[in-house]
């Protein structure tokens, strides 16, 4: 059987296969700390629950509206201009079994061979799997750990050529937790405004910050017309499993990443997305008290980190990564994260996971408990003090 060539152009998320080889470990007897997977190690909230069982036993259970069900558009657009000062329509908002979808959409319908994407390097390896599937061609532009794990803004200027059709920014960050400043927003909006380019702002991890809030491009003058604004549940509500992400969409691609939704996964579950509705309108106090088991957690792996010879690693504003610089203890990124894992027990990426500029760092997601990631902190240690003899 032949494959088309395009699958030879679309990769994967490589932590879904570090997980399976720990596992694999772990089936052995070997104890393994995981800080490879990206997902909080929290339950969802008992009132988010309650809404699903309760929809499932009101029979919630059909198909229905492929764009979302009115109701939770509604709440959408009213949390999005609650926390982005713009007034969004709900007809404009599109519901997905998680916040991927969108981005797999979204470039689908807009890229083709020929076009170019600006995407961040490091970053989440779906944006340029996903570019490189439509024949587009990624451009990568370097976040700096001396920036912060932000970009440049004249080296963006500098990037964009009469093809550049789409400009991907994430922030918070994945893989690095970084955090665009609001000058920077602004800047990358007025290089936008005098062209035809529109942005993806994946804003997933938009409620796990640690100092300044956020800020989206959407809310400045003229940018949400241009915006594809991504978010989702996984992250602030703890429902990585539940699958259920959205966006606001400039009007003239609602048609046809609702069309691409018809062909692929027809609609979201309903009763799914009546739990996103207790989400957003239901009591908000497990964000808070989520985000400040983070702050801690963050605080111990950053001090943890920067105390062992070799490694240094920068404080992130959001998310719940660390990526630190290993490039001191003198092995190869992707051979370290080897060693780590099988002789050590601690699973986490090589940054070359996250692209090319990705090398010479790990990424670390401290999703777990203080005490496991003290165990793997001591583990860590004792791994680069023996490679270093």
């Amino acid at each position: 059987m032949k494959m088309a060539e395009r699958m030879s152009r679309l990769g994967t998320e490589t932590a879904f296969g570090v997980l399976a080889k720990a596992q694999a470990l772990e089936a052995k007897g070997m104890d393994v700390v995981h800080l490879e997977i990206g997902e909080p190690d929290f339950d969802t909230p008992d009132n988010i629950r309650a809404a699903a069982k309760d929809a499932l036993d009101r029979g919630q259970t059909h198909y229905c509206n492929s764009q979302g069900i009115v109701p939770l558009r509604d709440q959408i657009a009213k949390e999005l201009e609650r926390t982005r000062g713009v007034a969004i329509e709900p007809e404009r908002i599109v519901v997905t079994p998680g916040a991927k979808p969108i981005a797999f959409f979204s470039i689908l319908a807009l890229l083709e061979e020929g076009d170019e994407a600006i995407c961040p390097d490091p970053s989440y390896p779906i944006y340029e799997s996903v570019i490189n599937f439509t024949g587009a061609k990624t451009v990568p532009i370097q976040l700096k750990e001396e920036l912060g794990f932000r970009f440049d803004i004249e080296e963006l200027r500098s990037k964009i050529t009469p093809r550049t059709k789409l400009i991907v920014l994430n922030s918070p960050h994945n893989p690095t937790g970084g955090v665009l400043e609001k000058d920077d927003v602004y800047a990358i909006a007025e290089i936008i405004k005098e062209r035809d380019i529109t942005v993806l702002s994946d804003e997933v991890y938009e409620h796990i910050v640690y100092e300044h809030e956020p800020f989206s491009i959407a809310s400045l003058p003229g940018m949400l017309e241009r915006t594809i604004l991504l978010s989702g549940f996984s992250k602030t509500y703890a429902m990585t499993g539940w699958r259920l992400g959205y966006a606001a969409l400039p009007p003239k691609l609602v048609e046809p990443v609702v069309r691409l939704i018809v062909n692929s996964v027809s609609c979201t579950a309903p009763f799914i997305q009546h739990a996103g509705i207790e989400a957003l309108t239901g009591p908000q106090d497990s964000v808070p008290k989520m985000v400040s088991e983070f702050r801690k957690r963050r605080d111990l792996i950053v001090n943890g980190l920067n105390r062992i010879s070799g490694i240094s690693c920068v404080l992130p504003k959001g998310a719940f990564y660390v990526f630190p610089n290993v490039k001191e203890v003198g092995i190869d990124c992707n051979e370290l994260a080897d060693i780590l894992l099988n002789q050590a027990g601690v699973a986490c990426l090589p940054g070359t996971h996250f692209g090319r500029y990705g090398d010479g760092y790990l990424r670390f997601s401290y999703a777990t408990s203080l005490d496991k990631i003290n165990i793997a902190l001591e583990r860590i240690e004792k791994t680069v003090k023996e490679l270093s003899t």
